[in-house]
């Protein structure tokens, strides 16, 4: 490293190759078509575009007297430095791919950290009497759901069992059970089974495949955000993630360092970090779910219920 650099209040310009005058053209031939052009862009680039109206007749005198103005004036030849520098300038938009930056979502809620099976009952004994009471006309509730598990690097070698399950059904508190050691007691099961419970994320059919195969136990009542959101939000289906809901339905951005997401949750106690992360997660689809619940179906849904009503009301 040089003992200094050029920086800022630094007037070392040598090591820049565009302001380099070492070669210097005949000053006195006249300019080339493409010259001229490259200069009046970049005059064209530096003009207000809000100047204010002036009529067409003074439009016009303008015109003719930088015309005259511009027959008379000399050619002179600019430096090749300044050409190189200015040339590649394009009078289009900027195609630099710049992604907007959205502030994090955190849950702010209390996180209530279960990891025995007498603790993990209690807690869900607790999630189910408040869920009964949230219960509306249509008699059913939505949970934020997801599943966190220990991944593996290694061929052939299968991920470990669904280690961490996280419920949440409002802003007020998240349920994180560490049921690799507790496993599933009976009140977290009868919680699952239920279908008027509706366990709600991203990829969520996934997530209730593992719970089956890792605990032997069926979750009733799910719903994936991203088939509800390709309802709601109309377009070309896409498969969303967690992330990107977020960002397109709350302007925030959802954090998934590696470091957290691929770690170890099979670990005697989670840390802070993956409490936090856990309980985020399930935060952010039972919030998502709350805005898509909201929108109004989109005219390509309703079309299409149409024609499924059509088609059923029609005899064989």
């Amino acid at each position: 490293m040089n003992s200094r650099e050029p920086g800022v209040g630094s007037n070392d310009f040598s090591s820049s190759p565009s302001l380099a005058f070492s070669s210097v053209p005949d000053w006195g031939e006249p300019l080339t078509e493409h010259e001229l052009e490259a200069i009046d862009a970049i005059e064209a680039t530096f003009l207000s575009a809000s100047t204010t109206s002036i009529s067409s007749s003074i439009k016009e005198q303008d015109s003719s007297a930088q015309d005259d103005q511009a027959s008379k004036r000399p050619c002179r030849r600019l430096p090749s430095s300044m050409l190189d520098f200015f040339t590649p300038f394009p009078l289009s938009p900027c195609k630099a791919d710049v992604k907007m930056r959205y502030p994090a979502i955190k849950f702010g809620g209390r996180i209530s950290y279960t990891r025995t099976s007498v603790e993990v009952e209690k807690a869900a004994r607790e999630l189910l009497r408040s869920l009964e009471a949230k219960r509306g006309e249509s008699g059913h509730v939505a949970v934020g759901f997801d599943i966190e598990w220990k991944p593996t690097f290694r061929k052939g070698v299968p991920p470990g069992k669904a280690a961490v399950m996280q419920l949440c059904a409002d802003i007020g508190q998240c349920y994180v059970m560490h049921i690799f050691h507790s496993g599933i007691p009976p009140s977290l099961r009868l919680l699952l089974r239920d279908s008027t419970l509706v366990k709600v994320g991203v990829g969520i059919d996934n997530d209730c495949v593992k719970v089956f195969k890792d605990y032997n136990v069926s979750v009733q009542g799910v719903g994936d955000l991203s088939c509800l959101a390709n309802q709601k939000l109309g377009g070309e289906p896409r498969n969303w993630s967690l992330k990107a809901l977020t960002e397109m339905l709350v302007s925030k951005e959802l954090p998934k360092p590696n470091k957290i997401r691929l770690g170890n949750w099979e670990v005697k106690s989670l840390s802070k970090q993956q409490l936090q992360y856990a309980a985020t997660d399930a935060f952010a689809s039972w919030q998502l779910h709350q805005v898509l619940k909201e929108l109004a179906d989109t005219d390509n849904s309703a079309r299409n219920e149409t024609s499924e009503e059509v088609k059923a009301a029609v005899p064989p």
